[in-house]
């Protein structure tokens, strides 16, 4: 009976969905795994984190609605696409912001090496804000920033 009792977590966590993430270039940047691991558990109220199949990357949602960070990807150079500044908890993160023909966002840190991609398929945004980017914050802060977004602003004066 003890070993019944005892291999049933394996069993039930054999079970658990994994949505598919496509590892990023430079995923096995040490830093990245401090990244992961200070994901939160959940983003917002009904996004729970779920498990992934690729290093350095992290899901909440379900599989085919599931919003989606891979650590490693290349850093964006200068670029016309928005920059948004966005506080957190530990401090402010850059994130040049795409929204691409299917209505998906993706969100990828600016002046961050390595930078991180976070995806919010179009099934997300029809029932939720973009802003729990915020919850990513405190874990994309493992990452040094050494450039900032640049606002209209900082341009004219």
């Amino acid at each position: 009976m003890a070993t019944l009792v005892a291999g049933l977590p394996l069993v039930l966590g054999a079970c658990a969905p994994r949505i598919t993430v496509p590892v990023a270039p430079d995923a096995t940047d040490p830093l990245c795994a401090d990244v992961v691991l200070a994901v939160p558990d959940s983003l917002g109220d009904e996004l729970e984190k779920v498990g992934t199949t690729s290093q350095a990357t992290a899901a909440w949602g379900e599989p085919g609605a599931a919003v989606t960070l891979r650590c490693g990807v290349e850093p964006p150079g200068p670029t016309t696409d928005l920059c948004q500044s966005v506080e957190s908890e530990g401090g402010t993160v850059d994130w040049v912001v795409r929204e691409l023909d299917d209505g998906t966002w993706t969100f990828t840190t600016y002046g961050r090496d390595p930078a991180v991609q976070v995806v919010v398929p179009a099934t997300v945004r029809e029932d939720h804000s973009g802003a729990f980017v915020a919850d990513l914050g405190p874990a994309v802060e493992a990452v040094p920033q050494t450039r900032a977004c640049v606002g209209p602003e900082d341009l004219t004066g």
